[in-house]
């Protein structure tokens, strides 16, 4: 959803999303997923509501944010590129395309372009290992990725 939200409307709007799942057993993963889904990324004026809703350390949640990659620290663009970064797509010439991808737009993994349009991140097996390498671009999967296809990729992204 990536909106600018106050602090307190973070707080307020945490609040509401905990309350509404904390009664699942294991809500963690649950809460952080759908305050992923409503601000785009993951707060950080929500650890200390998850936190206290939850009986957890501040810590304690920061290190589940932190440990999976999917969770976000900061807004992204308005389309999110992942590149395969796991042996397979290695394997296959996944470090060239990275690297050509990254020129084309400027920036290195976990950064957005000047224009917003899009961010690059890495991701560590989409399963497509037969048709390495592959990427996911804003959560549809691509095989055999090559530098003409992210091309048009970008091209779409920016249009």
């Amino acid at each position: 959803m990536n909106v600018h939200v106050t602090g307190s409307d973070v707080g307020a709007r945490t609040l509401a999303i905990v309350s509404e799942l904390k009664g699942l057993e294991g809500p963690l993963l649950p809460i952080l997923h759908e305050i992923q889904a409503e601000f785009g990324y993951v707060p950080q004026e929500s650890l200390p509501v998850i936190a206290r809703e939850l009986n957890l350390s501040r810590a304690e949640v920061h290190g589940v944010v932190t440990f999976y990659h999917d969770f976000r620290d900061h807004p992204t663009g308005r389309h999110v590129l992942k590149l395969c970064r796991a042996e397979a797509c290695q394997s296959m010439g996944g470090d060239a395309v990275a690297e050509s991808i990254k020129a084309l737009l400027g920036i290195d993994f976990h950064q957005t372009t000047l224009d917003g349009a899009v961010t690059l991140e890495p991701i560590y097996c989409l399963g497509l290992c037969s048709c390495a390498p592959a990427a996911m671009f804003d959560g549809e999967v691509h095989g055999r990725i090559d530098a003409d296809l992210a091309k048009d990729l970008i091209a779409e992204a920016r249009s």
